[in-house]
């Protein structure tokens, strides 16, 4: 997914977190419910988290220094490990805390009306952002080897862009909550017991909770460097096999900085009577026609040895 795309995806959550937590807490003190509370919070924790990404977006799109050689992109990765950490402490540790809180000493929602409407509404606009952010998401799903029936849990894994996916799982975790505290509101309201209020703000931890933790894995193991593609692997390595008076490539070493930044290592075997100006030369046309050919390329390291 392009900086461009990203961030479109990023503004549209953020747009609709704001609006929906503004709204969401109003009516959690106009009704005193427990599970509007709880949502309320969710929203505004994913409004801030959509801040933090486009920091991440923003500090990751650095030039590279004499500080940063490699650039700024795990910027990135760090700021969604973050994000993560987030959803998990505050987002589910203030819904959990406020539902047990309900649930030892339960109070009758005040005028549930209210509820119903914000719930209803808060559904639709976070329908509109998951929309944005599965269309998102779809642009690279082809790339992820992903087909429409597939698991979008598998083709998160896959995926080096934690913006590709990230606001996804958020807005589908505020879909499923915003059901959940609809499903708590009506019992509690029908069955005339406040503690069901209680009990759907904990589910709402427990499902921010998991959501919390699947993100967190997946943006610690692109902060600690996870490999290219298998494809882009195999595409340098043709490059390589293919190139002047190299006799064979060993196995390609490939790390992610960023969704777009990438540093190659390889080993290269060069014929014993090779002078090293061939070799030097052998390097550097090397070098840029893996840039050419692979533009998220940022850095190649060649390590030569001569065949025995």
């Amino acid at each position: 997914m392009s900086h461009a795309s990203s961030k479109k995806v990023i503004y549209a959550a953020l747009v609709g977190n704001l609006a929906i937590a503004v709204t969401k807490m109003a009516a959690a003190v106009w009704t005193g419910s427990s599970a509007m509370l709880s949502e309320g919070v969710h929203s505004l924790v994913d409004t801030g988290n959509e801040l933090l990404l486009l920091y991440g977006l923003h500090r990751a799109a650095k030039p590279a220094d004499a500080a940063h050689p490699l650039g700024y992109g795990r910027e990135l990765y760090f700021w969604s490990f973050i994000v993560a950490l987030l959803i998990f402490s505050i987002g589910a540790g203030v819904s959990f805390y406020e539902g047990v809180v309900h649930v030892l000493d339960p109070k009758p929602i005040s005028d549930v009306r209210v509820s119903y409407i914000v719930l209803g509404l808060a559904f639709v606009f976070e329908l509109g952002s998951w929309y944005v952010a599965w269309k998102g998401f779809r642009e690279v799903a082809p790339a992820l080897g992903y087909v429409p029936d597939a698991e979008y849990v598998e083709a998160a894994i896959r995926s080096k862009d934690p913006t590709s996916f990230m606001v996804l799982f958020e807005d589908t975790a505020a879909l499923l909550g915003i059901l959940i505290a609809l499903a708590g509101t009506a019992a509690a309201d029908w069955l005339q017991m406040p503690v069901l209020d209680g009990v759907a703000s904990i589910a709402i931890g427990l499902l921010l909770g998991l959501t919390g933790a699947f993100l967190a894995r997946e943006s610690k193991g692109l902060l600690m460097g996870e490999p290219a593609d298998p494809a882009l692997r195999d595409r340098i390595l043709q490059i390589a096999r293919s190139h002047g008076r190299i006799v064979s490539v060993e196995p390609v070493f490939t790390v992610h900085l960023a969704p777009w930044q990438i540093v190659v290592a390889l080993t290269l075997d060069f014929p014993d009577d090779s002078r090293a100006v061939d070799v030097e030369r052998s390097f550097a046309s090397l070098e840029a026609e893996i840039k050419r050919r692979c533009p998220q390329v940022v850095g190649v390291f060649i390590r030569p040895q001569l065949q025995r």
